[in-house]
Formats: structure tokens, sequence, C-alpha cells
């Protein structure tokens, strides 16, 4: 017969696990990191919603009356004295506009670069992830909608960050690159460009995750100083973006092309919804406008949705249909297709185009195995296209 434990023996053990399991929960699901950037902000804004000092925002002109217009985005805000544009986070102060979030992320975290998703992007590296409020679409399945669907001012925790520490953070933890994502980076401007200019300085490459909804001019800007882009390229039909996202497809088909026209890596994320974007048809015509427009080498992935924000109804995506649609786009003749957010899918790894042989083993976000050398195929010397080191 074993011996008979105290009373107080279970419960006290839950207590310790419960203590201790938090914690580590919080640091794998990303809620929480230890040695984050600050200090945080120490108090919520003032009554006008403002912290200061304030940046001033580039690409806008002053109209008659105190108005301006933004010239970041596509919708190309008329904003009245005292108002902001629909991103919430560019405001008219007496006929000046002003960016809200310059230097002052919401969200920081060390991620795989796997995450982003990048592919062909120094893989198996880790990455700082920056991300702020605010959004120019307002897609009902947003899952980061915490921080796009919000004004600064709502944000649980704003962190005094200028581009020098972001880029003094990545150095001293040894990360190879910085990715503005989370939130849409074009709200985040001024923060983007400042940061990029100033890491290229110090060897360190910049990525954004956006929604491909900013204007020509302050791309190309941009585009001098990034190395890589991952676009959201959330349907292929207008009526998509106009009812779901409240947002237009053609503005991010001319960003996609000037992306590709500037040589910046790209790679495009199409999240699969059932019965909203999941039609063969489109996902056909898609495939073939990007093998026509950016060519055959722009790693295409489609993930997986699962409900969120607005979209709850919705059933989580099969993965047959994912697997379809993939199919799909490498019989149109995309020659780097994945299938995202399904663990331990098979076709979340990379081939050889050429040889058909597996050259990066992967389990959803981590690398297990990378066999390219110099960015070749290790069995037929085929190069593949991306940034490698």
């Amino acid at each position: 017969m074993g011996r008979e434990l105290p009373r107080w023996a279970l419960p006290v053990t839950l207590t310790l696990v419960i203590l201790l399991g938090i914690p580590v929960l919080a640091y794998g699901m990303g809620w929480w990191r230890p040695g984050r950037p600050g200090p945080e902000e120490p108090g919520p804004p003032g009554a006008a919603g403002l912290w200061e000092p304030l940046q001033e925002a580039r690409f806008y002109e002053k109209l008659p009356g105190g108005a301006v217009q933004c010239g970041i985005c596509f919708r190309a805000c008329v904003i009245p004295a005292g108002g902001r544009g629909f991103c919430r986070t560019r405001v008219n102060v007496d006929g000046r506009l002003f960016t809200l979030v310059y230097g002052r992320p919401s969200a920081l975290h060390i991620d795989p670069v796997e995450k982003e998703p990048l592919h062909h992007f120094l893989p198996g590296s880790a990455m700082l992830c920056v991300g702020t409020a605010g959004c120019n679409f307002r897609c009902a399945f947003c899952h980061n909608w915490p921080l796009s669907q919000r004004p600064p001012e709502e944000m649980a925790r704003v962190y005094n960050l200028p581009p020098e520490a972001v880029v003094a953070f990545a150095r001293e933890h040894g990360l190879p690159s910085i990715s503005f994502t989370y939130n849409e980076p074009t709200v985040a401007f001024e923060y983007l460009y400042d940061v990029a200019a100033l890491a290229r300085q110090h060897g360190i490459r910049v990525v954004f995750h956006s929604n491909g909804g900013m204007k020509p001019e302050p791309l190309r800007a941009l585009l001098r100083h990034v190395d890589g882009v991952v676009i959201d390229l959330k349907a292929f039909t207008e009526e998509f973006y106009r009812e779901v996202s409240q947002a237009s497809l053609d503005p991010v088909l001319e960003t996609l092309k000037i992306i590709s026209e500037a040589g910046v890596w790209l790679e495009i994320v199409n999240l699969v919804v059932p019965t909203l974007n999941d039609c063969p048809d489109a996902i056909r015509a898609m495939s073939e406008w990007i093998l026509a427009n950016l060519g055959p080498d722009v790693p295409l992935h489609f993930s997986r949705f699962f409900p969120n924000y607005r979209l709850t109804a919705l059933p989580p995506t099969p993965v047959e249909t994912l697997e379809m649609a993939h199919s799909i786009a490498r019989e149109a003749g995309l020659r780097f297709v994945s299938i995202g957010n399904v663990p331990g899918h098979p076709n979340n790894s990379t081939f050889c185009p050429d040889c058909g042989e597996k050259v990066i083993h992967r389990i959803h976000f981590e690398v297990v195995d990378n066999r390219l050398q110099d960015g070749a195929c290790p069995d037929c010397g085929s190069r593949l296209p991306g940034i490698w080191n």
C-alpha cells in the first residue's frame, strides 16, 4: 500500500502548476516576452488622444480652410482640422498632418521569420517584429484586430521606442532582420521608413507585411530601403475587397507590380476563407495573373482561415480546399507554392522546382532541416531565388 498524501498536497500542487504554467503559456503564445524594449508610456494620452511630441507626417497636401489630404494610401483621405484619417492614426492639427504612432509601437516580439510568412528569406532565423495601432482596411476576419481596428489611445500598452532604439535592440540581440507587421505598416510609414534607413546602415535587413494599399510614390521611396515585402492578396475579386475588407483590389495589384519592378524580394499570402474567396476559378485567375505579371518564382502561400473577429460563424478552411488551391497554382506554372497554418503539412516545406527534392523541411514555423548550399539545391545544383544569407 502506498503512503496516503496529506490533504493539502493536491491543491498546493495545482496552484504551483497554474502559477508556473501561465508564464510559460504566455511566452509560447507570444503574449509576453522577457527583455522587451521600453519603457512604456507613463500613462494614457491627454484628452485629445495625442502623445507629445508629435511627428509630422510625410506625403500630404495642405488644402484651403485648414484641411489636409493624406497621400500615403489609396484612400487619399481629406481630413478637416481636428479630424483623423480612416486609419485612425493620422490627425490634422491646425492644418498640418501628424502621425500618432511614430516611435510608439504596441506590439514587440522576437519571432521566427517563417511566421511572417517568409520561406525564401533567411530561413531559420529570428526577427524583431514591430506593430502599432491602426489599419487602412476593415477586414472582417482580422486576427490582429485588437491592434489594427483600434486607435492608438485604446492600446493596452504603448512603448516609447524611437528608430534608434529599434535598431539598437536588434543589434544587441543579434537579430539579422526587423519586420513591421501585425497591423498595417502603411499607417506607420514615417516610422517604418526611418527604421529601415537606419537599419541598413548597420547591416540589418528590414521587411514589412502589408495589405498592399500604399500609394506608388511613398511605396517607391520606401522600397529603396527595405529588403523584402510580404503582401496579403486577400482575394481576386473586387467584390471580396469591397464587402469583406472595405477596400479595393486594383491598388493592391499595382503595388505588387511596383515591388516586382523594383527588384525587392516579394512573397504573397492568400488567406483562403470558406465560401468567400475559395472559388477555384478565382484562384486560377489569381495564379495566372501572378505568373503573367510577377513571374513564376514569387512564393505564394495559401493560408488556412480560422474564425476570428467578425467572421466567427464560418468554419476553418478545409485542408482539402487548401490542397486544391495549391494544385491549381502549381498547374498554372508557379514554382513555389505552400500551405500554411496546417502544422505538419508536407507542402509547408520548400522543394527544388527542377528535381523535386525537399530542400527546406519545415514543421509549421520551425525549420527542421535546411539543405540549401548557398541558395542552391544540393541534389541537382539548381539555384533557388531568395535572400539566403
